[in-house]
């Protein structure tokens, strides 16, 4: 259960001369006034009885005053918090009479809800900080986000190099006729020595028919005295005959062109290599920039069911890269509303024995905002004491020169006002 401020008495305490109220349990309580009337004196003095003496007033003492300060709060579990006599002491009495120091205090009063403006004015970081601390999953996101970060840097650098491979190999030339591999010319060479070589068979092989044809005319007039060597002679020229048919020779212009334009040919299987191997370094970085893809959406994940498993104060309340947002906002894009809900919520949730939460300066809200606020602070049952630059219906009581406007009697009762209702 969530301890409140039933009643409290302040006297002498800066501009505060005697000033008494008990705020409403649920919902706003809003102190206002005009300038310098005593409004911020009361929170201070609340957070001075509550707080402890790192809250104490540089000038506690209300100036032309001889009476010394003097600060009596009642809590909603019955302590009884006091300040009085010439030092100001702390004196803690629990419900059955027994005395306590600011130890027993400090079990239920969160310092952020004496001071809730310093929670506000941090920074994205700080405020991000403080909830992670509170849920107890810093660690585990710096250390996601850690690793993100390193993640979509390596991206980074990959997609730029894929992007530039890519562009590298669109503006290379590329020969579809070249060969995949560049020739050789001692290659070349050879093939054409093997062709001349050939060919020169060829040429012995027609020297040899003309030959015989020479010796079958000669023998021709000697038929009659050399009629067998005649027959065998005729029987190799037909064989020779036959042979000669089949005989082709090979052309060496391709190989002589090519050799003589080995250089231009080489110049264009280089560029078509330079090209299919900057395709391919371009594919092998695109393919890199996705697989890095998919790791930073796994840790994004992760990221986001660690908050979305962890205990928040608040429904809509997160962190995304290292800032707070509620309901998709970051902070400087939240309503002044969201911003008090936000801040409220986060003081409860660091400790949630404390029930109530000290504004100063609310006349920067417009009355809608303070309505909605409201509303809120009543359905979350929480307690909030303002102060506001205003003698507006809004005002649950007017300070007026160190005092309550209209009190009567020992206690002046603040008004339960319901949003809505100025």
């Amino acid at each position: 259960m969530s301890i409140k401020i039933n009643k409290l008495e302040i006297e002498n305490v800066k501009r505060v001369k005697a000033v008494k109220i008990e705020p409403s349990a649920n919902g706003l309580t809003i102190v206002g006034g005009k300038n310098n009337q005593g409004k911020t004196s009361v929170l201070d003095s609340i957070a001075w009885a509550l707080g402890g003496e790192k809250y104490r007033p540089s000038e506690a003492q209300r100036a032309g005053s001889v009476i010394p300060p003097t600060l009596h709060i009642v809590m909603s579990n019955g302590l009884v918090v006091e300040r009085k006599g010439k030092n100001s002491d702390l004196k803690v009495i629990d419900p059955n009479g027994q005395k306590g120091g600011q130890q027993l205090l400090n079990e239920f009063v969160e310092q952020l809800a004496l001071d809730l403006p310093k929670f506000m004015q941090a920074n994205s970081k700080e405020k991000a900080d403080t909830l992670l601390k509170i849920i107890g999953v810093g660690d585990k996101l710096f250390e996601l986000e850690k690793k993100e970060k390193e993640l979509y840097n390596r991206r980074q650098t990959i997609g730029q190099i894929a992007d530039q491979k890519k562009k590298f190999a669109k503006e290379q030339p590329y020969y579809p006729d070249a060969p995949k591999e560049p020739i050789s010319a001692s290659e070349l060479i050879k093939q054409q020595q093997d062709i001349l070589a050939r060919n020169g068979e060829n040429q012995r092989k027609r020297q040899n028919l003309q030959f015989l044809q020479g010796e079958a005319d000669r023998i021709q007039h000697q038929i009659n005295d050399l009629l067998e060597k005649q027959k065998l002679i005729l029987a190799d020229l037909e064989v020779a005959q036959k042979s000669a048919l089949d005989l082709h020779d090979e052309s060496t212009e391709e190989l002589e062109n090519n050799i003589a334009n080995i250089e231009e040919i080489n110049i264009k299987v280089r560029a078509n290599l330079d090209k299919d191997k900057a395709e391919e370094d371009a594919l092998d970085y695109a393919n890199q920039y996705a697989k890095l893809t998919t790791e930073i959406d796994g840790i994004r994940k992760q990221k986001t069911d660690l908050l979305n498993g962890a205990d928040l104060p608040l429904p809509g309340l997160s962190v995304v890269d290292g800032e707070l947002t509620y309901n998709g906002f970051k902070w400087d894009n939240m309503s002044g509303s969201d911003q008090l809900k936000v801040s409220t919520a986060i003081v409860r949730k660091l400790n949630p024995k404390c029930g109530f939460v000290l504004l100063d300066k609310l006349e920067q809200m417009d009355l809608d905002t303070l309505q909605e606020f409201g509303q809120w602070l009543e359905q979350e049952g929480l307690q909030a004491i303002a102060t506001r630059v205003s003698t507006g219906e809004e005002c649950s009581l007017i300070i007026e020169d160190g005092y309550v406007r209209g009190a009567e009697g020992p206690v002046q009762e603040a008004p339960k006002w319901k949003a809505g209702e100025f």
